[in-house]
């Protein structure tokens, strides 16, 4: 099995919405998409595409942030999205994107990267611990209909 990871283009735009959908599936596609092209375009921003044997097979998008929750430094990097498709979870391609996400975070200066998910994403809970992240912080969001 051969991992590739580069950079996303363009052309791949289609591949990284699809991808998009698998992070939030409830979210409407123009939600999903009014972002894409100025991210492309940013330098605070890239997102790397994981491929197997030239298969599409997961992708990572990776921000500068000035603040990330129980970071000591800034800028931080950090992983915005995560999303491997369920065929080649537990294969290396998650850690081989995360891999590239934190080289790009140390070539932009960072000493840190931050990271969230879900309080009941057990999957991506674990991920992040078996690639070396530790949990720093919980939170719960409230809402009250006026």
């Amino acid at each position: 099995m051969q991992i590739e990871i580069r950079k996303v283009t363009s052309a791949e735009k289609e591949i990284w919405f699809q991808m998009r959908k698998g992070v939030w599936p409830e979210a409407e596609d123009d939600y999903l998409m009014f972002d894409m092209d100025e991210i492309l375009a940013s330098a605070e921003d890239i997102i790397f595409m994981a491929f197997v044997d030239g298969k599409p097979a997961g992708m990572i998008e990776t921000s500068i942030r000035e603040y990330a929750e129980g970071c000591e430094s800034s800028p931080v990097g950090y992983i915005e999205a995560w999303f491997v498709y369920g065929d080649f979870r537990r294969t290396g391609v998650a850690g081989s994107l995360v891999q590239a996400a934190e080289n790009w975070a140390r070539e932009k200066g960072c000493t840190e990267i931050g990271s969230d998910t879900w309080l009941d994403n057990e999957a991506s809970i674990r991920a992040h611990q078996k690639l070396g992240y530790h949990e720093v912080d919980r939170l719960v969001h409230f809402v009250k209909q006026l």
